[in-house]
């Protein structure tokens, strides 16, 4: 269950798990030992940082949400965003473009405006289960890696999709992605290595962990790890860089509460883009049967204030 999408750290709510950033010693320091650390400072990670390269593709992203809106989205909502890794990219992808970004964590969100300075990027440190953000309503308001999870009682996952049903724009989207299928509840672990942008000496390997998993009260523990490495050598290690606590929601759990919450219908989407044509406009279809989705699957589910598509 490794993420190649979407994601942001989820320190942007909780903060559970982090340790800070650690280099990797050996007992004697000898010259390859003060190598080691030369490199190391050099070439320090934060677990935010690593979490964007390794985790999260809002490049991919951002034109499927656009294609799964029955019309032309400007103003996005980002619940749950931590640095605003999606809102971000959602400025330079689409033309005269609003981002409204909301989370707790501050550090966070000082991050996405170092990360970008416009004013159409606007962040709020707001609690978006018993809030409303300042702003414009949204056209779209997208809630990313797993966040819809946090929520671990139904009764707070209707009053919150209330919440935005009442938020958004006419003919507005409410999207989520979640995971499931056959590993859903299965304990274990998924590595996967990636490399940094601008320098192919360092590579990252990335491990998801899911610790526990009880299918009775579908509640789970995840953890993700990273360790860095250049030249094959070991300069930096982050365990437990983010721990989770989700309520694991079924994909008919969250369509019998979006549509109580007073939404028109409801969708479920692969997670890339099903084609683009030569103009670079991206289509998206919805999951027409049980058969269309994986053995083990992650998915965005669509919310829709109005009944129609395109």
């Amino acid at each position: 269950m490794s993420r190649s999408s979407r994601t942001r750290p989820k320190s942007g709510r909780t903060g559970r798990g982090g340790r800070g950033d650690r280099v990797a010693r050996g007992g004697q320091r000898g010259p390859a030992s003060r190598a080691a650390e030369a490199n190391a400072a050099a070439l320090s990670y934060s677990r935010h940082e690593l979490y964007e390269i390794c985790v999260q593709n809002p490049g991919a992203l951002v034109p499927l949400l656009r294609a799964i809106h029955p019309g032309k989205p400007r103003v996005l909502g980002e619940d749950f965003s931590a640095a605003a890794a999606v809102s971000r990219c959602w400025l330079t992808r689409v033309p005269r473009s609003v981002a409204i970004a909301a989370d707790l964590d501050q550090a966070c969100l000082d991050r996405a405006r170092a990360l970008c300075a416009s004013p159409r990027l606007r962040l709020h440190r707001a609690n978006v289960l018993t809030g409303t953000p300042p702003g414009p309503k949204p056209d779209l308001i997208f809630v990313g890696n797993f966040s819809i999870c946090e929520i671990h009682a139904r009764k707070a996952l209707v009053a919150y999709l209330r919440r935005c049903r009442t938020r958004l724009a006419a003919k507005g989207v409410f999207v989520c992605d979640i995971y499931g299928g056959e590993s859903a509840f299965r304990t274990g672990h998924v590595q996967r290595m990636h490399e940094v942008p601008g320098d192919a000496r360092v590579r990252i390997r990335y491990t998801w962990q899911q610790r526990a998993a009880d299918p009775i009260t579908a509640m789970v523990e995840n953890a993700l790890h990273f360790r860095v490495l250049r030249d094959n050598e070991v300069i930096q290690e982050h365990t437990d860089a983010f721990v989770y606590r989700w309520r694991l929601w079924s994909l008919s759990e969250l369509r019998e509460a979006m549509l109580e919450a007073g939404f028109a219908r409801v969708e479920v989407f692969n997670q890339l883009p099903d084609a683009q044509d030569a103009d670079g406009n991206t289509y998206a279809m919805p999951i027409a049967a049980p058969a269309d989705l994986d053995d083990s699957y992650i998915v965005c589910v669509a919310a829709f204030a109005g009944p129609g598509r395109r």
